[in-house]
């Protein structure tokens, strides 16, 4: 690595399309083996990457699914609501915290037996919460099912960063958080039916069997998808030293001085894929299902992948994604906190309409992916080929435009609306749109970190996490408290409050390129020590 910062890249800035030809640059380089999951063949990454949506919705609609059930639950057990809820709390802060011991682990020997792990712990977290008496016991339950469940909120997007390039990450990205999200949504709506026709016990017991659906899968069809080159962006950009000075400079720059720009993707990419020959043999059935197959990260390594994501509360990038992210989830919370109350007090639903009630804001997460898989992947291309063939991350932050005027909309149609009484379908339009920008709210800021940070975004997204499920837990504190000064108000200050949240992308528009370009020195020495050449 150059001593001289100057004459590091900037973390993030990529050239994506090539100018003469409009053609699109691979970003990471591929190699030329063909288990390298870049190279794999599209029904071989599309397999491994509806498995980790398989993982990601039936992980979540099994853990969400006892939301509709607390009340009973509560009379049933002699646990009271408020510790039911508390222990909902803790599982979302171990999903975060969790993934400093196991995020770390996957890095190093393998993403799926930490999905295999992941999932028969929830089927025995399932299972031990139809037998649970005490509040005690319940805690202990949600903490190590919050534990073993933080792959949901981190590992998966590094398994789609390992299949996908960085063209392309944005689409899958969308699908991810749609997935997790409606996941969320529609747990309790199958959840109240079953515990109104089979007993509260057979929501536990239905759970743990997608649970036991979701290993079976897993065993037999999720591939490992942790490869190491032996590379990262930087060695790659310092193999043609015009890469690394196209990439640093601004695009204005670059527009200025043609006969440089002409060489800037020699032996750097290979722009058309089916260009390149491959070489080895494809593994067999039995490797790619190995429990085990290599380590991946040496043990100092390792242990830096679970003190580093601390350290990276000082790069702006990151702080402020987690807190975005954060924010969506704030607001999600504040409906499944408030919708049992609103529905049954000023509506008179019964618990099965307030289940269905929930398949609004199910909808509106999945006609999402429109806006945050197709929509992202378009705007972000159309946006690099204005500017030159550059690539910045903070490029696809203006789809927040939309994000800032339906999220304090929806918030005011659901609790304002509720307060004044107005017909129950204008609060179903408020939880769908609720629903509707829960994802790119997701998937926006997780894009913008593995964009700004990609040879290291395990590390990084686990810092996002934290921060997104801290805010998560502290608001299922703040919200009785906060609903004290009435409904009306309440909803007034969360829709100004979540305008001034989601506009703040606009301060990394003007500055986040200069907050990526201060942070390239320690990024790229942290770079440099994690890159574990390939056995």
């Amino acid at each position: 690595m150059s001593t001289n910062v100057d004459d590091l890249p900037i973390p993030g800035s990529l050239l994506l399309v090539e100018e003469g030809d409009q053609e699109i640059v691979l970003h990471p380089t591929p190699s030329n083996d063909v288990n390298d999951p870049l190279n794999w063949s599209w029904k071989r990454k599309q397999l491994a990457f509806w498995m980790l949506m398989a993982y990601t919705w039936l992980w979540g609609f099994g853990a969400c699914s006892v939301y509709s059930v607390l009340v009973p639950l509560s009379e049933v057990k002699g646990i009271s609501l408020a510790a039911l809820n508390a222990g909902t709390g803790y599982m979302f802060l171990l999903l975060g915290f969790g993934g400093l011991v196991t995020q770390p682990l996957a890095l190093t020997f393998g993403k799926r037996p930490m999905f295999l792990v992941s999932s028969i712990a929830l089927l025995g977290m399932l299972v031990w919460q139809v037998y649970i008496t005490n509040e005690g016991t319940w805690y202990a339950n949600k903490i190590i099912q919050g534990f073993f469940g933080a792959p949901i909120e981190m590992l998966v997007e590094v398994g789609i960063t390992d299949l996908f390039y960085a063209h392309e990450r944005g689409f899958y990205m969308g699908v991810y958080t749609v997935c997790l999200t409606a996941s969320n949504y529609l747990a309790p709506v199958w959840a109240g039916y079953a515990n109104d026709n089979l007993g509260w016990e057979w929501v536990f017991w239905i759970s743990a069997m997608i649970a036991g659906l979701l290993v079976i899968l897993l065993f037999f069809f999720m591939e490992e998808t942790n490869y190491n080159r032996g590379t990262s962006e930087l060695s790659e950009k310092n193999d043609a030293a015009a890469v690394a000075v196209a990439v640093a400079n601004d695009a204005e720059s670059r527009h200025s001085d043609k006969d440089k720009e002409g060489e800037t993707t020699v032996n750097v990419t290979v722009a058309n894929d089916s260009q390149r020959t491959l070489v080895g043999t494809e593994w067999s059935y039995s490797k790619k299902i190995a429990l085990y197959r290599e380590r991946y990260a040496s043990n100092k390594t390792m242990l830096a992948m679970a003190y580093r994501p601390f350290l990276y509360f000082r790069y702006p990038v990151v702080v402020w994604s987690g807190l975005l992210y954060g924010s969506s989830l704030v607001w999600y919370n504040v409906l499944n906190a408030t919708a049992s109350m609103l529905w049954t007090q000023n509506y008179g639903f019964t618990a099965s309409k307030v289940g269905l009630s929930y398949l609004a804001p199910t909808l509106g997460a999945i006609l999402a992916i429109g806006y945050c898989g197709f929509a992202d992947h378009k705007f972000l291309l159309w946006q690099t080929k204005r500017k030159n063939g550059i690539r910045e991350p903070e490029d696809r932050l203006w789809l927040l435009v939309l994000m800032a005027l339906l999220m304090p909309t929806a918030l005011i149609l659901w609790g304002v609306g509720a307060a004044r009484h107005i017909h129950w379908f204008g609060l179903i339009v408020g939880s769908f749109l609720i629903g509707f920008c829960n994802p790119p709210m997701g998937s926006i800021p997780i894009n913008y970190t593995t964009d700004s940070y990609k040879d290291l975004s395990g590390e990084a997204l686990l810092t996002v996490m934290i921060i997104r499920n801290s805010l998560s837990f502290g608001i299922g504190y703040a919200i009785t408290p906060w609903l004290n000064i009435g409904l009306q108000n309440t909803f007034i200050t969360a829709a100004f409050a979540c305008m001034a949240v989601i506009l703040s992308f606009l301060i990394m528009v003007k500055w986040g390129k200069t907050f990526r370009k201060r942070s390239r020195k320690s990024y790229w020495k942290y770079v440099e020590s994690s890159v574990m050449p390939h056995h």
